[in-house]
């Protein structure tokens, strides 16, 4: 009698229990539904369709280059899968994400891998790779980059509360940073001259301790030109080394000069374009000395186009 009390009456909290969870996995459904481009500063490079034409590199990538700008002057829909120096610089992890990212069919596509020292570099202290910093990105672990919603990323990656990402949805208002379907990220910061001076001179005091203790790494440079060996048969490849202010500039020229010969050396020998844009930094305006402001993004990326029409017109 007592046993089948007790069996009736833990299938009855069974029920309960299974009514409970499964109301909370339908409201993070609902509530996931609403991640975009506010959710954070990656989540779309996981939940829009595969793309043909990609634009690879880390922070200053993603926001220098304007994804929509290339597409109006270059006649294609372009995606910018570029995050950040910790979580996109060059190497395996990243060439695996690229994998996983690129429309299979690809064939005739156009690809612009920005560069500078600092996404081919690596810490003095890191001896292997399980110590590259990227092994945190969401490219590690992420197996499906065009599910919208993307749940797989929120689960794995989305640290907040999820009622955050319906309270802070896009339709409410774009946050500062606002990450586009297109991948190109867009910053809203205070541009007033003493804010821009406190922001460029914590940032070069950022790369001068940053040059103290990276160099150039054999091994992102491996997977840069392994990168480039798979591009190259779905399409076109263009190498461009984005500018920063001349305070940065200063460091790069001086902890690597040789880079940009190390540059035009892999272009030569995959016979490819090197548009380098370093020495033009005076001809842009910045939010911190090292990512441009949208509006010279706009500018910017409209001259890569441009560059990439003259190289097709002198072929």
């Amino acid at each position: 009698m007592s046993l089948s009390i007790f069996s009736f009456s833990m299938k009855k909290f069974l029920q309960k229990i299974s009514v409970y969870l499964l109301g909370i996995i339908v409201l993070h459904a609902v509530l996931g539904s609403y991640a975009d481009g506010n959710t954070d500063d990656n989540y779309m490079h996981f939940a829009v369709p595969k793309p043909q034409n990609i634009i690879m590199g880390d922070s200053r990538g993603s926001q220098a280059v304007v994804s929509g700008v290339l597409g109006d002057k270059l006649s294609g829909k372009f995606d910018n899968f570029s995050l950040n120096i910790v979580q996109s610089p060059y190497g395996k992890i990243y060439f695996e994400a690229l994998k996983k990212k690129i429309d299979p069919e690809t064939k005739e596509g156009i690809f612009i891998l920005t560069v500078d020292p600092w996404n081919l570099a690596l810490h003095n202290r890191v001896k292997n790779e399980e110590e590259f910093p990227e092994q945190k990105s969401p490219f590690k672990s992420m197996q499906y980059y065009s599910m919208s919603p993307n749940y797989e990323y929120l689960l794995r990656n989305y640290r907040r509360s999820w009622f955050k990402i319906y309270l802070e949805r896009a339709e409410v208002g774009r946050s500062n940073t606002f990450l586009h379907d297109d991948g190109w990220m867009e910053v809203n910061i205070s541009m007033a001259k003493d804010s821009v001076k406190i922001r460029t001179e914590k940032k070069i005091e950022f790369y001068r301790k940053l040059a103290a203790d990276h160099h150039q790494s054999e091994e992102r440079l491996t997977a840069f030109k392994n990168i480039i060996t798979f591009l190259q048969k779905k399409g076109k490849v263009y190498i461009v080394r984005i500018p920063a202010a001349q305070g940065i500039t200063k460091i790069e020229d001086e902890k690597f000069p040789d880079f940009n010969n190390m540059m035009k050396s892999v272009a030569l020998k995959y016979s490819i374009d090197y548009f380098n844009f370093s020495k033009d930094y005076g001809n842009y305006t910045y939010t911190d000395g090292n990512h441009m402001h949208k509006e010279s993004s706009k500018v910017f990326s409209a001259q890569i186009a441009d560059s990439i029409l003259q190289s097709r017109r002198l072929k």
